[in-house]
């Protein structure tokens, strides 16, 4: 029998919002749902009369306000931007003061401190909460990253940390076997309170930045097993699956592994992978990890990399067209294949590595930035379930921020500079057997650039210095003096370019 009034509510019914709902109402809490489209809401709930915690239909916006407990506790899951300002432009005026909005969409972090302000000038609280692991994370256990109201979390925890996915307390793996009705209840929840106003959806923007790495890591070990070994897909697939079993295990290589060895469904005799054209899609959060990253000054190379592989395959027709103009090397891989299979497993890793530290050490300097307190060993573990980058190696990032909450680098965390140095041979006979062969692995080889760079106590930076100070006057610092001290050479007039005014 349903309450008079529901525990919550949810704005959007989508497949992501039709998910998360019954996701809520498993667990056994009474949601009201709105859509603008009231056929879209009359079918949805027509469609799951018996859930166990019910779902309630409403057709207006204030039917909907009217129905929930107070204080109103409303997630909004519609299209970023616009969209989401306008319904909370439509809901503000039907509230009272200490009514909760929560915006689960993909919002740009920055829109999301626009709002909690706007909100709390209004007696509102607002929380801007990240939701990773797709249709099916919404619908059996999502990793989620709320940000905002302190007070406000506490409100929704309950709920939150029912809904979240679960990992094994001990092992930090994922506790599979939710279904429609019979959702997992024990375990570690995979959310936690990341911090204030935005910081929940700046992490999850983070995330994606991480995950555009891992997919095309990824991709790079795909290509590398095809172009220097020639092995078919479904090779490949038995290679990703042993993968899977150690350092490597992860959500990514475990669909990979399974996506490798699928048949096209309209031709059987073909492999899947070989009929799907290489253009990929992108929604922008990569994009946005890979700007922040630039007007913070944080190196992130791998994970921009990942980014502009993803815009140089879409424009494919130009590729084919230069395909028959602009020529490679001839060289072949003639080594042992066990070796180099190895090989890409440790390149593979050890660029994953690098590509975290990017983005842990870019959550690092935001922190300052936005006077936010992350905990980035919590961080990690809300990570290890749910989320499209679930993997076992985010245990490792969970010890080594147990280890030294203040750690700069995961590099300098004694597991990963260990892992790092025995497998950095193998590393750079990948890297080198790609340039000489001409197969493209820009991630792989950004992140070598970037493991160097950092290692380098000395970089050719001074050079560059010394020319912003020729040309522009721009000032150097000097190694025999302070930090903090600048000079400037008065170049002589005749060794100075004659520049056209």
């Amino acid at each position: 029998m349903a309450k008079p009034l529901s525990d919550i509510g949810l704005i959007g019914l989508a497949v992501m919002g039709q998910n998360l709902a019954l996701n809520i109402a498993d667990h056994g809490f009474q949601i009201s749902v709105y859509n603008r489209t009231t056929e879209k809401t009359d079918k949805f709930v027509a469609e799951n009369p018996a859930t166990p915690g019910g779902v309630i239909g409403t057709a207006t916006l204030p039917q909907f306000v009217q129905s929930l407990a107070k204080p109103r506790k409303m997630v909004i899951l519609v299209q970023a931007g616009k969209a989401t300002d306008a319904v909370i432009d439509g809901l503000v005026p039907l509230l009272e003061a200490g009514d909760i909005v929560i915006d689960g969409g993909n919002a740009l972090w920055t829109d999301t401190i626009r709002r909690e302000k706007a909100l709390k000038e209004k007696g509102l609280r607002f929380i801007g909460s990240g939701v990773s692991g797709g249709e099916e994370g919404a619908r059996f256990g999502p990793s989620l990253m709320p940000g905002g109201d302190v007070a406000a979390w506490k409100e929704l925890r309950p709920i939150w940390e029912a809904i979240a996915a679960k990992v094994d307390a001990k092992t930090g793996k994922p506790i599979p076997g939710a279904t429609p009705g019979h959702p997992v209840t024990g375990g570690v929840p995979c959310t936690t309170y990341i911090g204030e106003n935005g910081a929940g959806h700046y992490v999850k923007m983070v995330h994606n930045g991480i995950e555009y790495g891992d997919m095309q890591m990824i991709c790079e070990a795909y290509a590398l097993l095809g172009g220097l070994l020639g092995l078919k897909p479904a090779e490949m697939s038995a290679i990703f699956s042993e993968w899977n079993k150690g350092s490597l295990d992860s959500f990514l290589i475990e669909i990979t592994a399974d996506i490798l060895q699928q048949t096209d469904p309209l031709n059987k005799r073909k492999a899947f992978v070989d009929v799907v054209l290489d253009t990929a899609g992108q929604k922008g959060t990569g994009k946005w990890t890979s700007t922040n990253a630039l007007d913070m000054g944080v190196p992130a190379p791998t994970i921009a990399e990942a980014v502009f592989a993803r815009c140089i395959s879409a424009i494919k027709e130009e590729r084919v067209a230069a395909a028959k103009i602009l020529k490679g090397p001839g060289k072949k891989y003639r080594g042992s294949k066990r070796a180099l299979i190895q090989a890409i497993h440790d390149a593979l890793y050890c660029s994953k590595i690098c590509s975290y530290a990017q983005g842990f050490q870019l959550m690092r300097t935001a922190q300052k930035e936005y006077n936010w307190q992350l905990n980035f060993g919590e961080i990690a573990q809300i990570w290890r379930g749910g989320c499209i980058i679930r993997a076992a190696f985010l245990q490792k990032i969970t010890e080594a921020y147990t280890r030294n909450p203040g750690l700069a680098n995961l590099l300098l965390d004694p597991y990963f500079n260990k892992t790092v140095k025995k497998a950095q041979a193998n590393w750079r006979k990948v890297v080198s057997l790609a340039a000489e062969c001409g197969v493209p692995a820009p991630t792989f080889s950004s992140a070598l650039c970037y493991y160097d760079s950092y290692r380098s106590a000395r970089l050719p930076a001074n050079l560059l210095q010394a020319q912003r100070d020729y040309f522009g006057a721009h000032t150097y610092e000097r190694v025999d003096r302070p930090r903090g001290k600048f000079f400037h050479v008065d170049w002589p007039e005749k060794t100075r370019p004659q520049l056209d005014v």
